[in-house]
């Protein structure tokens, strides 16, 4: 007996609930546990057509379901039932972006794998638009649930601002923008996993680059039974027209967003520009590769003056106005980059052995590093702040080389916090068409005392007394110059 019912009325009794999977499965055994290529083309019928017909208990059924629907319990029904061509994972978490690589990685993880997907985007300050229409794309790409997390505080005030109050600085220049992101977005990814019962979590990382060890190395320090998937040191894809070919095979949309020629991260503290005519040391960066400042020729010709408030080392208030770690930074982000304040060029040496160049906008930091080394002129004796200094670098290393959660960085990080305890106050900048310089700083803890240091005689520091001084700090000097002339 032919029984015809509407979409709607099967939709409201079937509620599309695992039981209902089950049923599929054993209407059409040739479509759920047949091949690879079989399943693909049904689906693809379904989509054509916009129909399903299902043999069930001797009855046939003919109705209009929704596509998008269906193949999403054939999807679900796949991954419980099947293994993986490289194994069997349950759930893997993944760091994802929406952009092609990662938009592959999906389907990839779930063909080789034979695991659900959930997808991972942190909000680390990298922009609206780059968040966007997520979820749609997820689960386009086979996803089975989107997970976003505004991280941008715990960034700034968990990440950032501990490596601007021990002044890490990579290699003289690099103020470590991408490689303080890398390890809150783990973090939170082992989070997630712990929350969804994921065994596993993957990031779309290359095999060349410092990411992947940032990443797996958080993963180890907080989740060492999580099984770790990095699909570029794995799959068969070596550029974008196969990922592409890849995407199309799979039935994945492919973004149609315009691609950059510079492969580029950015975030709350900076954004890095590397690739295309950059590779070559030797060439000028073009204009147009900035986005975060104005070209400091074209910046406006009068400076502006600034005033930075710090407590215990740590930024609080712009110009009088306390304002939260992401909100102050925001807002020191947009005076440096109008006032193209924040250039760097530079040539590193990678982690993994290569070196690289890149190009890199750090307005907001710029200026508060400036501002808080500054600071510290006044509240740090000289050894003090050479032991600091010569701490910094090895900080920096550190977090560079994606070892924030090494204990060593973090008996480090309450050094710092101990050694800046006195580091309160203010610091006046002047920025001028992409420059800083300090005009003031104050501390009601500073050891500069104006009068020891005048040139007027004073009672406690007697100039007679420096004769003394030199003949002992100069003593060895002045034997090994009798030494040598038989004295």
């Amino acid at each position: 007996m032919l029984q015809q019912q509407s979409t709607k009325s099967i939709a409201r009794r079937c509620q599309i609930s695992k039981k209902i999977a089950m049923k599929y499965q054993e209407a059409l055994p040739d479509v759920v546990l047949g091949t690879q290529d079989v399943k693909t083309q049904q689906l693809r019928h379904w989509e054509r057509l916009g129909a399903s017909k299902a043999k069930h208990a001797g009855t046939l059924i003919s109705t209009t379901l929704d596509t998008s629907v269906m193949a999403q319990v054939i999807r679900e029904s796949e991954t419980k039932s099947n293994k993986g061509l490289r194994g069997k994972l349950n759930k893997v978490v993944l760091a994802y972006s929406g952009g092609l690589d990662t938009s592959v990685i999906v389907p990839w993880l779930r063909e080789n794998y034979g695991c659900e997907v959930v997808c991972f985007t942190a909000d680390v300050g990298q922009g609206i638009k780059e968040l966007e229409g997520l979820e749609q794309k997820a689960k386009a790409s086979g996803a089975c649930q989107l997970v976003v997390k505004d991280l941008k505080e715990e960034f700034v005030r968990d990440y950032i601002f501990p490596c601007l109050r021990a002044g890490a600085i990579y290699e003289r220049k690099y103020l470590l923008g991408t490689s303080m992101a890398r390890p809150v977005i783990a973090k939170a990814m082992v989070d997630v996993a712990n929350e969804v019962g994921a065994d596993a979590v993957a990031h779309g990382c290359t095999g060349k680059g410092n990411d992947q060890v940032r990443f797996e190395l958080t993963f180890f320090a907080l989740n060492p039974q999580l099984n770790v998937v990095a699909p570029w040191r794995e799959w068969d894809i070596t550029g974008r027209e196969d990922a592409i070919e890849y995407a199309k095979k799979h039935n994945v949309p492919v973004p149609v967003t315009k691609k950059s020629i510079y492969s580029r991260d950015g975030n709350l503290w900076h954004i890095s520009h590397e690739g295309d005519i950059l590779e070559d040391p030797a060439v000028e960066p073009k204009k147009d590769i900035y986005l975060l400042t104005v070209d400091p020729e074209d910046a406006p010709n009068q400076p502006e003056y600034i005033k930075i408030g710090f407590v215990k080392g740590l930024p609080v208030s712009v110009n009088g106005k306390e304002l939260s770690p992401a909100t102050l930074l925001f807002e020191l982000n947009q005076i440096g980059g109008r006032h193209g304040v924040g250039r760097i060029d530079m040539v590193e040496n990678r982690l993994v052995g290569m070196k690289s160049r890149g190009v890199y906008e750090t307005p907001g930091g710029t200026i508060l590093f400036t501002a808080a080394r500054e600071l510290e002129s006044l509240t740090l004796d000289r050894e003090t702040m050479q032991v600091k200094d010569s701490l910094a670098l090895k900080y920096a290393e550190l977090v560079y080389a994606g070892r924030w959660f090494d204990p060593l960085r973090e008996s480090m990080d309450a050094f710092m916090e101990k050694i800046t305890e006195t580091t309160t106050g203010s610091v006046n900048v002047k920025l001028y068409k992409g420059s800083i310089a300090v005009t003031s700083r104050e501390s009601p803890y500073s050891l500069y005392r104006q009068d020891i240091s005048s040139f007027e005689s004073g009672d406690i520091y007697d100039q007679a007394d420096a004769a003394g001084f030199i003949r002992l700090y100069g003593l060895p000097m002045r034997v090994r110059a009798m030494l040598e002339k038989g004295l």
